[in-house]
């Protein structure tokens, strides 16, 4: 992560840019090119804000016929593209290089398609996470992706970035509920791949572009799964003066056999952070788990026993079930406003290493032993049913140096999640952020592959560039004129 950086501007950026912004405002309608520096700066960076760069021109088609003509433009000219949702990634995946232009999916916001006979939803891939769901609520219907951005991250990004979750323990992540999409090509092809239906014949390529962090093509529609909602459901709190034994109850509570809907984790850093921001009532302690059940009233009462059997027997601090609708939502409110509540005390880097659920306690206990030796704080809240990890290392943004450290302290946290079994990223995205860590989980012949899939797709390279792939192993696997290898 110490290794990001952004490639310098070509001495003829500046003749690039007006060749691309003439060819692009000729062939869109004005209003769909922004080109004004001053404007441009509004996209120069997404969550990861510590790095920023503006882009040549940024493009909001208001169709998908109008991003298959920017996508030729900017393929016939050699130009690089960005796609963008919403901008919330936490990994730099929607920074742009000084040589790109961005093309973003958010005019592309209606809802096409509704059949609850069939349980789908077919929308434009600019659409809020929760909006699909409020399309759809009266109706008895809930969409189940439900990322703590969901407000404001796009349909796009979670495909991107193959989201998931508090509910994604249950229900799954974004490729879990994702039946088809229509996507556009590097060169300008309109695609469509999988469909409403459950198994598609030939190649899982629909599998393939989801989590693929825009390196393949920029999806402007997508046919998603949609879930009857539950007949009810109710979240405990339970609390524990020990992270490693809140972890451990996350251990336990899955091997039992009780699938909660969600199981959350905080520790007292953020606890107290978020009751001073929302006052949702949660227990002074060092851990804090959200466990949620759902179904019928019975079902509920069975899971609940089982979950309090399991909390008792590890001498909980407090064990506190909701008591209706309101309680419940209030519980929620302040899991959901976790990372908002944090950055009204610190600057912080948001990680997302993923482990088994089994690796939780001794990957909580070498957190905080790595935050000690580094002398930074690291708060940690996650989505612990299903061990994606969320530490969030503190740091001051005006203390020379300390950005630096955040980051080296960053990949070792990493490093530990690969090391347990798990992986570098469960949501977020690799982006900039991991880019030069993928040699951690990933062979050289690994990354080959890989490579070689993103060759099939966009030949040029012209994708996204500078993200997931080491920048010391980034580059066509092919010579995209000859057909043969570089």
């Amino acid at each position: 992560m110490s290794s990001i950086a952004m490639p310098l501007p070509d001495a003829g950026l500046l003749a690039a840019k007006d060749r691309i912004v003439r060819a692009l405002t000729e062939a869109l309608p004005p209003e769909t090119v922004i080109f004004d520096p001053a404007e441009t700066r509004a996209y120069e960076c997404d969550a990861l804000t510590a790095y920023r760069c503006p882009p040549l021109a940024v493009v909001l088609p208001r169709s998908t016929e109008e991003v298959a003509t920017a996508m030729r433009l900017c393929h016939a000219a050699g130009v690089k593209v960005v796609p963008r949702g919403a901008g919330t990634s936490l990994a730099g995946g929607a920074l742009p290089t000084a040589d790109s232009v961005i093309i973003g999916v958010a005019r592309l916001n209606r809802i096409l398609e509704t059949d609850f006979d069939n349980r789908f939803v077919r929308v434009e891939t600019g659409v809020t996470n929760l909006s699909v769901t409020g399309a759809i609520v009266a109706d008895g219907f809930f969409y189940a992706p439900d990322p703590s951005s969901q407000l404001a991250c796009t349909i796009a990004g979670n495909i991107a970035n193959n989201s998931g979750g508090a509910h994604c323990l249950r229900y799954g992540v974004t490729a879990n509920n994702l039946l088809g999409v229509r996507m556009v090509m590097a060169d300008g092809e309109i695609v469509e791949l999988g469909g409403p239906y459950l198994e598609p014949e030939g190649l899982d390529l629909l599998g393939l572009v989801c989590g693929s962090e825009g390196q393949l093509g920029i999806v402007t529609e997508a046919t998603l799964r949609i879930l009857p909602s539950p007949e009810g459901a109710r979240p405990v709190l339970i609390g524990f003066d020990n992270a490693e034994v809140a972890g451990e109850c996350v251990a336990r509570i899955i091997r039992s056999g009780v699938l909660p809907v969600a199981i959350e984790y905080m520790d007292r850093i953020c606890i107290e952070a978020v009751e001073a921001f929302t006052h949702a009532g949660y227990p002074m302690c060092e851990a804090l788990l959200i466990v949620e059940v759902e179904g019928a009233e019975a079902e509920i009462a069975e899971q609940l026993a089982t979950v309090e059997q399991i909390a008792r027997g590890l001498d909980p601090v407090e064990f506190r079930l909701s008591r209706g609708a309101e309680e419940a939502a209030l519980i929620w409110k302040g899991r959901k406003s976790a990372f908002g509540a944090m950055g009204q005390i610190n600057d912080y880097m948001c990680l997302d290493g993923t482990v088994p659920v089994s690796a939780l306690p001794a990957t909580l206990r070498r957190i905080g032993e790595l935050s000690k030796a580094h002398g930074l704080d690291v708060a940690n809240v996650f989505h612990a049913g299903d061990g994606n990890m969320h530490p969030l290392i503190l740091y001051d943004a005006n203390t020379p140096g300390d950005q630096d450290r955040a980051e080296v302290l960053g990949a070792e946290i990493l490093r530990v999640c690969v090391e347990a079994g798990g992986c570098l990223t469960g949501e977020h995205g690799v982006g900039i952020e991991k880019r030069e860590l993928m040699h951690e989980q990933f062979a050289a012949a690994d990354l080959e592959i890989q490579m070689q899939v993103k060759d099939v797709f966009d030949p040029g390279w012209l994708l996204n560039p500078a993200k997931v792939f080491p920048l010391d192993a980034s580059a066509p696997r092919r010579d995209p004129k000859a057909g043969e290898r570089a």
